[in-house]
């Protein structure tokens, strides 16, 4: 297709954006379907890293959820950069429209769901507590790197972070059956107390008998992930504006682009 300037940079712009999403797309895609065929030369490979850190990430368990969520991350980024890429290059209106249409709902979806969370703030809070909520009931095993899994990481990783415990706070890990099963004697979660190093507690009696100076057993998690988005709530914005204009101007040269081809068709006839 002969192209005027507008299309030729929009032609461009699509093409090399997406070309670079579906190398990375395809990298993702790759290492995630590697971890969920061989996950033991990924463990050997993490146990050559002398980091204490690491061992959490070599359970099976945690590996197996990894693999999945990278799969899932990998397929989407793949499949949108493609439809973008040869949609740009070989000048299809239809793989053009299809990716264009994609993005859209993507965007929307997202405009949507913060409009929702603005408007009814009550009820996001309940449904997001009752979420985090359902995920220690479920799932939260302790942090015996026996049983330790993805959602339990998570958790463990989080509260060390954000120095808190639970959803609201300690009471939360009574309605996990698995940790109510492992817990020897525990009332809270070694990750729950004040830390010489991840997931080592300074006082040993901490998860037997936590206090407030040698653990955040009443400090819950959710109002300390609150305050750590408000605190950092300009990068925040600046991410999520970033993200929504990205989409926007994808969204903008797919369409302009199909325009052209079909002005361009129209010239020919």
């Amino acid at each position: 297709m002969g192209c005027d300037c507008e299309s030729c940079i929009a032609k461009t712009l699509l093409s090399v954006f997406n070309f670079l999403f579906f190398v990375l797309g395809t990298i993702v895609l790759g290492v995630g379907v590697w971890l969920a065929t061989d996950k033991t030369s990924f463990i050997a490979l993490l146990k050559m890293v002398e980091n204490d850190q690491l061992e959490h990430f070599t359970q099976p368990a945690v590996i197996e959820q990894l693999a999945y969520l990278l799969i899932v991350i990998g397929s989407v980024m793949f499949f949108l950069s493609f439809l973008g890429y040869c949609g740009a290059i070989r000048e299809s209106q239809c793989l053009l429209t299809t990716y264009g249409l994609f993005l859209l709902v993507i965007l929307v979806a997202e405009v949507t769901a913060f409009g929702l969370a603005a408007a009814y703030k009550d009820r996001a809070r309940t449904e997001t507590k009752n979420y985090l909520q359902t995920t220690i009931s479920k799932y939260y095993t302790g942090n015996d790197r026996n049983q330790t899994d993805a959602v339990t990481l998570m958790w463990n990783y989080m509260m060390s972070e954000l120095h808190c415990c639970g959803v609201d706070d300690y009471r939360d890990f009574a309605l996990s059956e698995k940790w109510n099963e492992s817990k020897s004697g525990k009332i809270i979660p070694a990750a729950c107390c004040i830390q010489t190093s991840l997931f080592q507690p300074q006082d040993k009696n901490c998860p037997l008998s936590p206090t407030e100076s040698n653990s955040y057993f009443k400090k819950g998690c959710y109002n300390a992930l609150t305050d750590w988005i408000m605190y950092n709530r300009n990068l925040v914005i600046i991410v999520a504006i970033a993200v929504g204009l990205t989409q926007l101007l994808a969204i903008f040269l797919a369409f302009c682009l199909c325009k052209s081809i079909e002005k361009y068709r129209g010239m020919r006839l």
